[in-house]
């Protein structure tokens, strides 16, 4: 019978372990697929000391326990040291076909300027819980991050380490229920967009009607306030999906400008719309309809838009070259209509000696918002109000209704005062 092999402490070491000269422990294996490989300790048990200088490692015996689990549950922990987070997100990504342009774009831009060039490199295997939410806690600390870009780093890597686990590369998802619990803990809000006031939806408004400098945008601007129409469905929005007779608009599609898998140049996309939802039809207010006439009218005079994208033609609105409307162009019109008009009611409240009624910042976005909530001070039919939003779910169409109505709960009950005799 053979003598069996033992380490410099006189233990004797079991099949495929052996003790380098150094001190090093190694345990040999054959994986799932027949390939010979090894790992590495510094210390046999628990019980044994780190050497001095060396990092913190966990015991050869422990490691072979995780091998032998590892084994038995068909993962490749092996595989998983050498794949890295970065690894994973383009074998995702690869897969999600059914993404849109915008939405691929938004992964990659934000896959690329958080996550890449650091979490990303690191072994998806050993990503821990804790991990995680250390790096979650960074951005929000350290970094300054808001709650909505941290959530949007979640929603990439998730579905990336849920590929891992059903691929059988690590056991359980990292990243389950990392955010939610930070959500909690930390009271994060998803930040809510707020509409304008009456008062400020009518300076807004005024202020582009009498101004020569932005005269020009009021058409487009009454769409939006009319319409609740999101803003690629406004500048993609063509003169065939107007119907005046009827006085109806048909939302259908989305005009997008992004980048595109491997594009390197932004480029403009026709896309569906979002949801289901999105696709409905919306009857024309008066000042709608006047506004979109008047618009063809100026049209029949300079020239109509003869752009044409992915087949689709015929665009209602265009720049001052003739060419289509870039969603960023639009917000950055508005933040010049607020500091001109802000600039010029402070300097007209200042002579009158009165407060100036001064707007707040919004984007375009908030347009849509503010028309919402106009329609819910005016309308109780939550079915006919997610049908015209094209909102995906009752839940969002109810948030802003229960927004809306709070200002007028508040105004009724300031009616009672007096009314009531309680005592």
């Amino acid at each position: 019978m053979s003598e069996k092999r033992k380490d410099n402490k006189g233990r004797i070491l079991r099949n495929g372990e052996t003790q380098r000269s150094d001190g090093m422990y190694m345990y040999r294996y054959n994986d799932a697929g027949g390939v010979r490989r090894t790992i590495y300790s510094w210390r046999l048990v628990e019980t044994d000391k780190i050497p001095p200088r060396k990092k913190s490692c966990e015991p050869l015996r422990e490691l072979e326990k995780q091998l032998e689990r590892d084994t038995d549950d068909g993962i490749q922990s092996f595989i998983a040291a050498k794949k890295t987070v970065n690894d994973f997100y383009e074998k995702y990504m690869s897969m999600k076909k059914e993404l849109k342009p915008s939405t691929r774009s938004t992964y990659a831009s934000t896959y690329n300027k958080y996550v890449r060039d650091e979490f990303g490199l690191r072994p998806i295997g050993s990503v821990k819980y804790s991990d995680i939410k250390k790096f979650y806690l960074s951005m929000y600390f350290d970094s300054g991050l808001k709650p909505n870009t941290i959530h949007a780093v979640n929603t990439i890597l998730h579905p990336i380490f849920t590929l891992a686990v059903r691929d059988g590369y690590i056991r359980s998802n990292p990243a389950y229920q990392v955010y939610a619990e930070l959500k909690k803990q930390n009271a994060w809000g998803q930040e809510k967009r707020h509409a304008l006031t009456e008062q400020q939806q009518s300076a807004f408004v005024d202020y582009i009607r009498n101004s020569k400098k932005y005269r020009k945008w009021l058409n487009m601007f009454t769409l939006f306030l009319g319409t609740g129409c999101r803003v690629g469905e406004v500048v993609g929005l063509r003169w065939e999906d107007c119907d005046f007779t009827e006085n109806i608009i048909s939302i259908n599609h989305n005009l997008v400008y992004c980048k595109a898998d491997d594009d390197k140049k932004f480029r403009y996309y026709i896309s569906t719309p979002k949801t289901k939802a999105g696709e409905r039809i919306i009857p024309m207010l008066k000042e709608v309809r006047k506004a979109l006439l008047e618009e063809r009218i100026s049209q029949m005079q300079t020239g109509f838009n003869q752009t044409v994208i992915d087949g689709y033609s015929g665009f209602i609105f265009q720049n001052r070259n003739g060419g289509m409307r870039k969603p960023t162009e639009i917000n950055k019109v508005i933040n010049r209509i607020i500091a001109d008009y802000n600039a010029e009611e402070t300097e007209q409240a200042k002579k009158k000696k009165r407060e100036p009624i001064l707007l707040p910042h919004f984007s375009v976005h908030n347009l849509r918002h503010t028309f919402c909530t106009r329609f819910c001070e005016n309308e109780t039919n939550l079915k006919i109000i997610q049908e015209i939003m094209g909102h995906a779910n009752i839940s969002t169409t109810m948030d802003v209704y229960n927004e809306a109505t709070q200002e007028q709960k508040k105004t009724s009950f300031a009616n009672l005062e007096g009314k009531i005799m309680i005592g």
